[in-house]
């Protein structure tokens, strides 16, 4: 005879090793096999230090003038912000080639594009905005 208990997920359980057609007795063991595992304390922690460094050394660049030329600072600051969306990526929402049959390589390409479309656009925008503004004249300045 066989004993049914209850799990603290509220799923009856028959006391009985899983069947060889029903490896996983609930539902929530199977869901998470299927889309890949959760990362562990330890993915957490590497993925949080490389976005603090990934964001701290473009900080420093720009706060110490190690590089002179404001185009070659910019061409840096948007290459850490790739890398650290790629980083966020693969350690924050665990995208990888084998989860999901493939479909989250699909989303890093489309996420990739649209990430070069917003970084070109904004560059071109303030550049535009920037060589096509008014000169201020000193006479300018001193109007209320």
């Amino acid at each position: 005879m066989a004993q049914t208990t209850h799990s603290p997920t509220g799923h009856a359980s028959s006391g009985q090793a899983p069947s060889a057609a029903h490896p996983h007795p609930n539902a929530e063991d199977h869901h998470d096999l299927e889309h890949g595992s959760h990362g562990s304390l330890r993915e957490y922690a590497v993925g949080f230090l490389l976005s603090v460094v990934l964001t701290a050394i473009p900080f420093w660049l720009v706060m110490s003038g190690a590089i002179p030329d404001r185009q070659t600072t910019a061409l840096v600051i948007m290459a850490f912000a790739i890398v650290q969306i790629v980083v966020h990526m693969i350690y924050f929402l665990h995208m990888n080639s084998k989860s999901e049959n493939g479909w989250t390589m699909m989303a890093l390409i489309f996420t990739i594009v649209v990430v070069g479309i917003a970084l070109s656009g904004s560059l071109w925008v303030m550049y535009h905005l920037n060589h096509n503004m008014m000169p201020m004249t000193h006479d300018m300045r001193q109007m209320p």
